[in-house]
């Protein structure tokens, strides 16, 4: 089923699928990245667990009507996807105030956020994934504005329906970033990943960090956190 290496990013690599020019394969690698590719490291396993949440998390926006590229995990590193071509957004929707907004806004970390924030980055690694605002998306991004309303109404949609699994997990969904991608009919569909690296998570009795900041701030073993995460959700989605 896997064909050629199509392209290879900071945590996934992406083939083609030798039957079917509309499906990928993802297949997710075992480095660590922050500050945009600054610090960089690699950990046995977190391929495996990033693969692993993110089908788990995607199996659940599927049930929930949440239309996605995601079709199956394949196996503990590798997952099949429907084809899109990836909109350069970055859509971050904020629950509670931590990382950059604290130091943009001077808003102290931990401040609740109701309703929630939703920040536009502009998808260019040359440029540090700048923040943007409606109008540089529509110029950058080639949306329309009524395509921009709609990714924001989904986003905050699979906010929600995220906030309510994580509680479930016993864990506070603080922020976390999106991607959307077009099917060749120009559907606009969620893809790329949700996982600890793309999440902030805290945990709601303790507000100990459990996500990508743990490797960001070298203040834990990021995969004893990504395991708890996994265990976390299994267990809530095997008992549902």
């Amino acid at each position: 089923m896997k064909g050629s290496l199509l392209y290879e990013g900071k945590a996934k690599k992406v083939y083609h699928v030798t039957d079917n020019d509309n499906q990928l394969v993802l297949s997710y690698k075992n480095d660590a990245t922050a500050f945009n590719g600054k610090k960089k490291d690699s950990f046995e396993g977190k391929g495996r667990l990033n693969n692993l949440i993110t089908s788990r998390v995607f199996e659940y926006l599927n049930q929930q009507h949440i239309p996605s590229h995601f079709i199956e995990a394949l196996n503990e590193t590798e997952q099949l996807v429907q084809k899109t071509t990836i909109i350069p957004l970055e859509v971050v929707v904020r629950n509670v105030a931590a990382g950059s907004l604290t130091r943009r806004l001077a808003i102290q970390e931990k401040t609740k956020l109701q309703p929630p924030i939703i920040e536009l980055f502009y998808k260019k690694d040359e440029l540090d994934d700048p923040l943007i605002n409606d109008d540089h998306a529509k110029l950058l991004a080639g949306v329309t504005e009524h395509e921009l309303d709609q990714i924001k109404i989904e986003a905050l949609k699979i906010n929600e329906v995220l906030k309510g699994l994580f509680l479930q997990a016993g864990l506070t969904l603080v922020d976390f970033k999106l991607e959307f991608g077009r099917f060749d009919d120009n559907t606009i569909v969620l893809a790329d990943e949700i996982s600890p690296d793309t999440c902030r998570l805290w945990d709601v009795e303790t507000g100990e960090k459990m996500d990508k900041d743990v490797f960001r701030e070298s203040i834990g073993n990021l995969i004893e956190v990504y395991e708890t995460i996994l265990q976390r959700l299994e267990e809530k989605l095997c008992t549902k």
